[in-house]
């Protein structure tokens, strides 16, 4: 599990493509401190499991459904990602819950800057948009952010000084995909009701 709490931005190093699957190596000083086979790192919101670390580079294996279904597909060496290590239980949740399971990609829309920050509008996939409310969470590339605004097109955020600064969301433009992964307790809620509440009719 992760809390959307960027730790810091990491570099793809090399990337070597399978018939069905890649291996990324990634360069992340902070989150290579202390990570060993198996561990979980959420590299732009996706959980991926540390194969082998060598100094400040880890490595990973992605399978194709994992490629297919988010914007790590897109990703050349010298990209810059987020990476985030998995919370442990004894840390504050500073976010929101993620998974690093994402549930689809959007695109970034627009970017309208202001004197202290930034709203930047995200297209949202029409199967997503019921679990997306204003002042709710969502996390973009793993970022835990708070929903400003959202309509039939997409949604917004505002973005502050740190976030533009210290993630690969203050260098994305428009045209760009974003990794969306919905907050997870919406999921479950509209499962628990759908048992009572056959297709959500009362």
């Amino acid at each position: 599990m992760f809390t959307g709490i960027v730790e810091e931005l990491g570099e793809v190093a090399a990337i070597e493509p399978f018939e069905d699957a890649a291996r990324m190596s990634i360069l992340g000083r902070a989150v290579t401190a202390d990570a060993g086979h198996g561990d979980s790192i959420a590299v732009n919101g996706v959980c991926l499991t540390v194969v082998d670390v060598r100094g400040e580079v880890f490595t990973a294996d992605v399978m194709k459904e994992t490629l297919d279904r988010s914007s790590l597909g897109a990703l050349k060496p010298g990209s810059r990602v987020n990476l985030e290590r998995a919370v442990r239980a004894d840390q504050r949740l500073g976010g929101h819950i993620v998974q690093g399971h994402v549930d689809g990609t959007g695109v970034l829309l627009s970017r309208e800057p202001a004197e202290h920050w930034e709203v930047v509008r995200i297209s949202l996939p029409g199967e997503l948009n019921r679990y997306v409310v204003e002042k709710g969470s969502i996390a973009v590339d793993g970022i835990s952010l708070t929903v400003v605004s959202v309509d039939g097109e997409g949604f917004a955020v505002s973005l502050i000084p740190t976030t533009l600064q210290l993630t690969t969301l203050g260098a994305k433009q428009p045209g760009d995909p974003v990794n969306l992964e919905v907050d997870v307790i919406a999921k479950h809620v509209e499962k628990l009701i759908g048992a009572y509440v056959p297709d959500g009719r009362s």
